[in-house]
């Protein structure tokens, strides 16, 4: 089935997806099979839909070579299509780095006044795969959503550019963030940082940097499953490490790429939650799902933050698998997953925007 259907264009094969998902819920039920429960927990029906017919591909986030997994993603990318969120203006920039410069695309909301908040966005992908484009979808989105100006972060990817490189790129593009904020549209007081995955992960490494080094920091963090120490395997990991999109092949696949020296992998870059003091990070939303490998990690270094004093919302789904932000064209589920982090975030921001401060307090008619 997956060699005939890897001969159907790409297109064809999204439209047909979004046909799958538009079939009332007796139907998509009987397509998924029974429900699925594992771990006390029960896959959402859009979840678990999705996983059937991705079985039914030949999708799969890794590959022989990065190359060739960069271009699965891009496969991924076109098969769930959908409609582009309308209502933003995007411009590309490029954000120095150590020897060069990186890309970088700003979304703006219309009619979002000079001096609201921003968000600085990586993308998830192991630190290997994903881009701007692979991951336009939920920058539009959270900007909508979200009310806030976001400004997505094409770092270097491994295995060209290994650890520290993509830890390297993410502060300094929450620096340059923080130092033209206002060429930016933005308030300098209320930057926020966010990711997915491996986003999530240098999310995590910049607040961290932030406190360490001094200077600007982020004030809020939003962060999607994020890995967050990838040298310990917990239970999460051999309970969901197959048939549910991220897989332990993958997981093994990408950390090697990123960081092929094992010795370094407990370094508090990569593993954030062996970092000896979390006190002085923002206030953070965490989102685990509960069928995903990297769940327990991120409920680890949520309750961390917690322990350290830190205001957290650690939100786990227990309905969802790996990859959800991406899934926002297809199943509400998602979109309601999305959309509850895009709250937390309008509201973490709206508490430090000095724009929201005047329409607050502005006299009424």
């Amino acid at each position: 089935m997956s060699s005939a259907l890897s001969r159907v264009p790409l297109s064809v094969q999204g439209a047909a997806l979004h046909a799958v998902f538009a079939l009332p819920q007796p139907a998509r039920r009987l397509l998924a099979g029974p429900p699925i429960r594992r771990d006390g927990l029960e896959l959402a029906l859009d979840a678990q839909l999705l996983l059937r017919m991705a079985a039914l591909t030949d999708q799969s986030l890794t590959s022989t070579t990065a190359e060739g997994a960069r271009a699965r993603m891009e496969a991924g990318r076109t098969l769930l299509g959908g409609p582009i969120v309308g209502g933003v203006d995007t411009r590309n920039l490029n954000l120095p780095v150590t020897d060069g410069t990186i890309p970088a695309r700003l979304y703006e909301p219309d009619d979002l006044p000079a001096g609201s908040p921003l968000l600085v966005y990586y993308h998830g992908g192991g630190w290997v795969i994903g881009g701007l484009d692979t991951h336009d979808g939920v920058c539009r989105y959270l900007a909508t959503h979200a009310n806030v100006r976001v400004l997505s972060v094409g770092y270097r990817l491994a295995p060209e550019y290994p650890f520290p490189a993509a830890a390297d790129d993410a502060y300094a593009a929450f620096r340059y963030a923080a130092a033209n904020a206002e060429s930016l549209g933005a308030d300098p007081s209320a930057i926020a940082v966010g990711g997915d995955s491996a986003g999530g992960n240098l999310t995590a490494v910049v607040c961290l940097d932030a406190v360490r080094r001094g200077g600007p920091r982020p004030v809020f963090q939003l962060l999607f499953y994020p890995a967050t120490d990838p040298s310990v395997r917990r239970r999460s990991r051999d309970l969901f490490g197959d048939g549910f999109f991220l897989t332990d092949d993958d997981m093994t696949w990408f950390i090697d790429h990123y960081c092929p020296d094992v010795s370094a992998r407990t370094d508090p870059r990569i593993a954030v939650l062996l970092a000896d003091d979390l006190r002085g990070l923002p206030p953070a939303y965490i989102a685990t799902a509960g069928f995903d490998p990297l769940r327990d990690e991120g409920n680890a270094f949520a309750d961390r933050l917690r322990e350290a004093g830190v205001p957290v919302v650690k939100r786990q789904h227990d309905d969802l698998i790996h990859g959800f932000v991406s899934f926002l064209s297809l199943g509400s589920r998602f979109r309601e997953a999305v959309s509850e982090a895009a709250g937390a975030l309008r509201t973490g921001l709206a508490l430090r925007s000095r724009a929201n401060v005047v329409d607050l307090f502005r006299p009424t008619a």
